[in-house]
């Protein structure tokens, strides 16, 4: 049973927040949240290859880009909820736990808590981050301006 105010849109993103998150923030988290959907493996984590495709200026004919490691995993909760996870890299830990709070997310009793202790703080961390990312990077921002000398006649 889904939760009903978790929509296919609020999936997204908190398994988006959970596929970019680093393992070192994600795991303390997850230790410390005592709590956890009893999950059963219907598909070990396991790491395989994707090819990546992009496109010139994000609207040309796409193209193949390149491979990147990947690492999935399935669960399913005594109640019959599956948890799904795709992680960037080779992780099987990472998306094993993803998994299982995707999974957590998605039961009435442990969604709201599971918000509030692993995907708020994972989402301040990352807006932290890239926020100092920004600084850095308009720290370092260098304009350039043509001079107009005059009118060739």
């Amino acid at each position: 049973m889904q939760h009903e105010s978790s929509s296919q849109n609020q999936r997204q993103q908190w398994m988006a927040v959970l596929a970019q998150a680093d393992w070192a923030d994600l795991k303390p988290l997850w230790l410390s949240y005592h709590e956890r959907p009893d999950c059963e493996l219907l598909r070990k984590p396991e790491t395989g290859m994707v090819m990546v495709r992009g496109r010139m200026g994000g609207t040309g004919k796409p193209f193949n880009t390149g491979e990147a490691t990947v690492t999935r995993c399935t669960v399913q909760t005594k109640t019959g909820v599956k948890g799904h996870a795709y992680v960037m890299g080779r992780n099987k830990e990472h998306a094993l736990v993803a998994a299982e709070i995707d999974a957590g997310l998605q039961e009435p009793e442990l969604h709201k808590v599971l918000l509030e202790r692993v995907i708020s703080p994972l989402q301040k961390i990352r807006a932290e981050r890239l926020e100092k990312h920004r600084r850095k990077t308009a720290a370092t921002k260098v304009d350039f301006f043509t001079l107009v000398r005059g009118e060739d006649d």
